[in-house]
């Protein structure tokens, strides 16, 4: 007896095109410089809708299970921006920040919030220098 096994159309679900093209995006984006990035984030977010924080929580989800790059400490620039692009994908924009550590050692970090509320990450330590939220503002 055999069993008939299916595999997922390739693009589809949770590690998609549309996600990977994100993520490769993301990983690109993110070596430009501070204000280079924060221009090209604030044109994608123009005309967007804010993100809520489900939505925004569905595309971290995503992204941290899509690319180990982007799970890890250190993949918090592209994880960010992947987040922000996959939500942009959907027509929203979550706000995203740069920041620092507020004390010593010195320790800079990125990360989205939607609705006043940071995404998957525990930002107290940190204070924003950069913010880009939906509309391009």
């Amino acid at each position: 007896m055999t069993t008939e096994m299916t595999m997922p159309r390739r693009g589809a679900g949770p590690g998609g095109l549309r996600l990977r093209t994100a993520v490769a995006a993301a990983l690109l984006l993110a070596r430009l410089r501070p204000g280079r990035l924060r221009r090209v984030l604030t044109l994608l977010g123009r005309g967007a809708r804010p993100a809520t924080y489900d939505q925004a929580l569905e595309a971290y989800r995503s992204v941290v299970a899509t690319s180990r790059k982007c799970a890890g400490w250190y993949g918090c620039l592209p994880r960010s921006i992947a987040i922000a692009l996959t939500c942009r994908m959907s027509g929203t924009f979550p706000d995203w920040h740069a920041g620092v550590r507020d004390a010593p050692p010195f320790q800079p970090h990125a990360w989205v919030a939607a609705q006043g509320r940071t995404v998957g990450e525990d930002v107290r330590d940190f204070r924003p220098l950069m913010k880009v939220t939906a509309g391009g503002r």
